[in-house]
């Protein structure tokens, strides 16, 4: 008799709500975690076997020999998808193309005169920028699209939209009695007199 058949008749069989439980607590982990959970299940439950850990459970194989693995060697498999593929960022491939940009929004860029949001708004538009870009002699494999470079200001915190100025409050009676109270205690000081002689 092997150690694995051993393990398995040393523990009672699981229960089909106990199988579920486990599936369930695998769900709700991710990476490294998950990886552990489902190679401590492996070891205990299925004398290591991932191929049976996969059939019993229903995780994938794979996973569960990555985690075996992982257990055996105690050193963590990193997996780093967003770093390695898809395109990079404009601002990441010309960085002072981008700081360029910067300075001009920046000089561009009005706050919010309520200073309810630390996002500055420029009139700036992409396409005056890459009029400005191209007459300073940037080449069109350094220039973004349009749509590109508006992103791009909105991730450095720029807005692009017109500019608000600052918009005076609306009447109400509050103010009308402010008003008058004023114009009472100027009148009380200075009185008006008829003549100027």
């Amino acid at each position: 008799m092997s150690t694995q058949d051993s393990t398995l008749e040393s523990h009672q069989p699981l229960g089909p709500s106990q199988l579920a439980d486990f599936r369930l607590a695998a769900s709700q982990m991710t990476g490294s975690k998950r990886r552990a959970f489902q190679a401590e299940m492996a070891w205990k439950y299925c004398g290591g076997n991932p191929l049976l850990a996969a059939t019993l459970f229903g995780w994938g194989r794979h996973t569960v020999e990555v985690g075996l693995a992982e257990r055996r060697t105690g050193s963590m498999c990193l997996g780093a998808p967003a770093a390695c593929s898809g395109r990079k960022r404009w601002e990441d491939t010309h960085p002072e193309a981008a700081e360029a940009l910067r300075r001009r929004a920046e000089a561009h860029a009005h706050h919010d005169p309520t200073f309810r949001t630390t996002l500055a708004s420029t009139r700036l538009t992409a396409q005056s920028a890459l009029a400005a870009w191209r007459a300073q002699g940037y080449g069109a494999d350094q220039l973004p699209s349009p749509s590109t470079m508006a992103e791009g200001l909105n991730r450095m915190g720029f807005r692009l939209r017109k500019v608000v100025k600052a918009k005076p409050q609306k009447k109400m009676a509050e103010t009308d009695a402010i008003f008058a109270n004023i114009e009472q205690k100027t009148n009380k000081r200075r009185p008006r007199s008829g003549s100027n002689g």
